[in-house]
């Protein structure tokens, strides 16, 4: 068998035989378990629940209103069927002016209209990960960089390196201030990458974050602008769950931020944005490079020849996009869904002591289970994943295939699923927390009575040495043992 997969290598290319997919990862092996033992609320009610998988489920029912309503936005129905030819038979790269169109105005739509995009500048690509990789090709030759924060989404390792040979240069996000970039950071990274002999070409940031959730201020956007304006370096924005945050008018894009950096050159300024997670339809592959340079739109605009939109999903999406008393609708309605499930979980999980990171986007959070952890250590983090995915049967994805720089924290999905489900992975997380309480009660006496004369003992020694001072050690003192009887 070795043999033969090593004449298989022999034979193929470097790229098709190498690892760069990244599919040897936590974050994939939780998919696979899930895959083997999916749940089914009656066909496999002990299944493992899928909550690895940033899936926007919740507003489904919105958009087949609409289309039931809208039959002739489809080529494949007596109403638009008059379209057919002429849909099925465009190709030009450029993309569907109407489509285009579309696009750029719910963009500006979904950042609260505080901000216009042209529609010439919006090139297409199969889903986010082409838009990545397109620019990755536009942007940097094979051994060059990107300085990435930490923790990020794992595909990264796979959408910008793989086939292009660029490399990613972390930089390290830490809890103490909420995984916040910190210029210190920025400088740090970029400064160790000078020393290995790496040329930084740019900075990739999620705003909002995939896994945090929680969305970049102002004055951060301004820093990081200044930061890739001195080096000279460019500037991604990932804004695929712009549509995502549930606070109203927060969320701050980097086309506001450059209009108000007159220093800014607009040259190196680049967003990447897809409809799977805002609208949900990341079987759609609909992907878009919104770039401020002139010759970056036009390469990208050929290299988009690999991985165009469908002709029949533009149309649709066209006509979808340029209702906007749905587009309204939908956004609103979304935030308001979103923002429910968000607090259904992060609350239910609170009751039996989980924290998380504070979020308001996305359509997850950064679940706090250090607290868990035999060891402050990754291998102890991946212990406790396992018994995770195996005991408690929920596919929820580490903080080690994020890049986190500290052990202890796992990216919660919870968009995916309908209310029960929600409710029976709830179920299961409070029965393993009241287990293992309990089991950590019954540990704790049964030291507290095999220690008791040793205890008391060391009791009666420290009064007589200080009479009027209770020992820290007592168990008397001991708020846990006091809580435990």
């Amino acid at each position: 068998m070795e043999v033969a997969m090593k004449n298989t290598q022999n034979i193929l290319s470097k790229i098709a035989t190498n690892d760069g997919h990244g599919e040897n990862s936590p974050y994939f092996d939780g998919w696979k378990a899930y895959d083997s033992n999916p749940f089914h609320s009656q066909h496999n009610p002990t299944g493992v629940i899928q909550m690895g998988l940033a899936e926007n489920m919740l507003c489904f029912d919105l958009i087949e209103e609409w289309i039931q309503a809208n039959p002739a936005a489809s080529i494949c129905t007596q109403q638009g069927a008059a379209d057919f030819r002429e849909t099925a038979i465009f190709q030009d790269y450029h993309g569907l002016p109407e489509f285009r169109a579309a696009i750029a105005n719910f963009m500006s739509q979904v950042r609260g209209n505080r901000v216009a995009f042209d529609p010439d500048r919006i090139v297409m690509s199969g889903g986010a990960t082409g838009a990545h990789e397109t620019l990755a090709f536009c942007l940097a030759d094979p051994g060059e960089a990107f300085l990435v924060p930490t923790p990020y989404y794992p595909g990264f390792d796979r959408d910008l390196r793989w086939r292009t040979g660029v490399k990613l240069v972390p930089v390290v996000c830490e809890s103490s201030n909420n995984f916040k970039i910190t210029m210190e950071a920025l400088e740090t990274a970029y400064e160790n990458a000078k020393l290995a002999n790496i040329k930084v070409k740019g900075l990739l940031i999620t705003n909002p974050s995939n896994p945090l959730g929680t969305f970049l201020d102002r004055e951060t956007l301004k820093n990081l602008v200044t930061f890739i304006t001195e080096k000279n370096i460019h500037l991604i924005s990932d804004e695929i769950y712009a549509g995502t945050v549930t606070t109203g008018d927060e969320f701050v894009s980097i086309a506001e931020i450059i209009k108000e950096e007159p220093k800014c050159n607009l040259d190196l300024i680049h967003i990447v944005y897809s409809l799977s997670k805002d609208m949900g339809f990341p079987g759609f592959r609909v992907g878009i490079v919104y770039s401020y340079n002139n010759t970056v739109v036009n390469i990208a605009r050929k290299m988009s020849s690999f991985g165009l939109v469908s002709t029949q999903t533009q149309h649709m999406l066209g006509s979808m996009l340029s209702d906007n008393k749905f587009v309204d609708n939908f956004i609103s309605e979304s935030r308001t869904r979103l923002a429910h499930r968000h607090d259904m979980f992060t609350r239910g999980l609170a009751q039996v002591g989980i924290g998380s990171l504070e979020s308001n986007a996305g359509l997850f959070f950064w679940m706090d289970l250090r607290r868990f952890l035999k060891e402050p250590t990754f291998e102890s983090e991946m212990t406790f994943w396992r018994t995770i995915i195996y005991d408690i049967k929920l596919n929820v994805s580490p903080g080690s295939s994020f890049h986190c720089s500290e052990p202890g924290w796992f990216r919660v999905c919870f968009a995916n699923m309908d209310d029960e489900t929600t409710m029976t992975a709830l179920r299961r997380i409070k029965r393993f927390v009241l287990k293992n309480k309990m089991l950590e009660i019954k540990t704790m006496r049964q030291c507290w009575q095999n220690n008791q004369h040793l205890r008391l003992s060391s009791r009666r020694l420290d009064e007589m040495l200080t009479p009027h001072r209770m020992s820290p050690h007592s168990p008397l003192a001991s708020p846990l043992v006091r809580a435990h009887n």
